[in-house]
């Protein structure tokens, strides 16, 4: 365990399930809960004067108590939806702040996802007792990821898998990323979402059409895409065309 006190925030959907994470966390000793942000920008306990609400003003808009541990934010959600990654990225930009995911389900894309905007320790909703949490906080504290043992084999086969596939799709010519998209992979998404066909694309490109066959069948086996109208969709939803 880390010998400073760890600041945490809770997020959650709704009030119900924030209230028992809270009540999870708050009595631990080694934390400090920040009391819950309003539309005023007073937490709860300040209004009500409760217990402990002085401790948690001054630490408010510190990334940790007394400038030690960075903030650890833990969020809850049932699925990984639009809401969901939005705040992710939201708590992760730009700040030195951990986050441990209490997840009720998380498919094959969204655990990648997940990982790759950040997050330190995921727990299975169902998982979720007070020493789960608090181990997971400490960890994402320090620095170090927890996964339940299942989601760490799902997510050493979805590597192996990434991997085979960009090894494949670097035949192709150029560096294919693990995560995101390759500037030639835009291109072809681009042309293709413009209705041109795998010939006119590989004339357009200067590729034979193997050539764009394989940047295509890379593409959608390592981001996990269903076909080539799944990748165009995912392209512009991600803002790469």
């Amino acid at each position: 365990m880390l010998t400073k006190r760890v600041t945490v925030t809770v997020h959650a959907s709704d009030p119900l399930s924030r209230a028992g994470l809270i009540s999870h966390l708050r009595h631990q000793p080694s934390l400090d809960v920040l009391p819950e942000r309003t539309e005023g920008g007073r937490g709860r306990e300040e209004r009500s004067g409760g217990e402990g609400a002085g401790r948690e003003r001054a630490g408010r808009d510190a990334p940790g108590r007394d400038g030690g541990s960075p903030a650890v934010a833990v969020v809850l959600a049932d699925r990984i939806d639009e809401s969901t990654t939005a705040e992710l990225r939201r708590l992760l930009r730009g700040r030195d702040r951990r986050v441990v995911l209490v997840a009720g389900e998380l498919r094959e894309p969204d655990l990648l996802s997940v990982v790759e905007y950040g997050v330190r320790a995921i727990i299975w909703r169902h998982q979720a007792t007070e020493q789960r949490l608090l181990s997971a906080v400490h960890s994402a504290a320090r620095g170090e990821g927890e996964l339940p043992p299942d989601l760490v084999s799902r997510l050493l086969n979805q590597v192996g898998r990434l991997r085979r596939a960009t090894a494949a799709g670097a035949t192709a010519g150029g560096t294919v990323p693990l995560f995101g998209m390759a500037p030639r992979e835009v291109d072809v998404l681009r042309l293709l979402a413009e209705g041109l066909d795998t010939r006119q694309i590989s004339e357009r490109l200067a590729y034979s059409e193997r050539t764009v066959k394989n940047i295509l069948h890379a593409l959608m086996t390592r981001l996990q895409l269903t076909n080539r109208a799944h990748a165009v969709a995912y392209a512009l939803r991600e803002g790469y065309i």
